[in-house]
């Protein structure tokens, strides 16, 4: 059975989330801070996290970063009352898959722990392009067999590049895909994010094309 781990230091709030997912089917476990969430993540039996950002002692944001650091590959929904785009930021780049603001609809929780399961277990194990591979479950990248630290969000962006290899993406595609945001022309994060990627994975394997976006280059 899937099992779902909701950590949440309002019991009010995990009653609830528990009850509608065992209502679903799910199996469940709880924590209400943050080295006991990481220490029962790090089991090895969880299938998705709900995470709540306001933890005691430490928060939603360094738990996660905690379970990606120790190779948690499960996925992450972020529960936050906190609705300021730094923190929907924060929380994708430490390796969120997704991010739900307080209050919520319970129906809407349910259907993005859904989407999420689904997500997981369509995702192929790795993805590679040349000498170029990626972990999809672990998060790790390697170039010719030397494993190449990447970012949570340089991860996510060389994926888009390794699952559409030769096809020219633009920065709103990417800057949708990868950061769930809508286009803004005065943004230059598409190509920040781009200049470290060539500068760790090869700087010929990502063209530039010109008025139009990005191509990876599978050689």
């Amino acid at each position: 059975m899937t099992l779902i781990l909701v950590v949440d230091d309002e019991p009010h709030i995990t009653a609830l989330v528990t009850r509608a997912l065992r209502g679903q089917g799910y199996d469940t476990a709880t924590a209400d801070d943050g080295p006991v969430a990481v220490e029962r993540a790090l089991q090895g039996d969880v299938d998705l996290v709900l995470l709540d950002v306001g933890l005691p002692t430490m928060d939603g944001f360094e738990v996660l970063r905690t379970l990606r650091r120790r190779g948690c590959d499960a996925p992450v929904i972020m529960l936050t009352a906190r609705s300021g785009t730094p923190d929907t930021i924060e929380g994708l780049d430490s390796g969120a898959s997704d991010y739900v603001s307080k209050p919520f609809a319970v129906t809407e929780l349910m259907a993005r722990v859904r989407s999420r399961l689904r997500e997981r277990a369509a995702a192929p194990a790795a993805l590679a392009q040349g000498d170029v591979t990626l972990d999809i479950l672990t998060r790790r990248a390697s170039v010719a067999g030397r494993e190449v630290d990447l970012s949570a969000r340089e991860f996510a962006l060389a994926e888009q590049f390794l699952r559409h290899p030769n096809e020219v993406l633009t920065r709103e595609v990417l800057l949708s895909r990868v950061w769930e945001m809508d286009f803004d022309p005065g943004s230059n994060v598409v190509d920040v994010y781009v200049r470290y990627l060539r500068a760790k994975l090869g700087s010929d394997r990502i063209a530039t094309v010109r008025g139009e976006g990005y191509r990876w280059n599978d050689g």
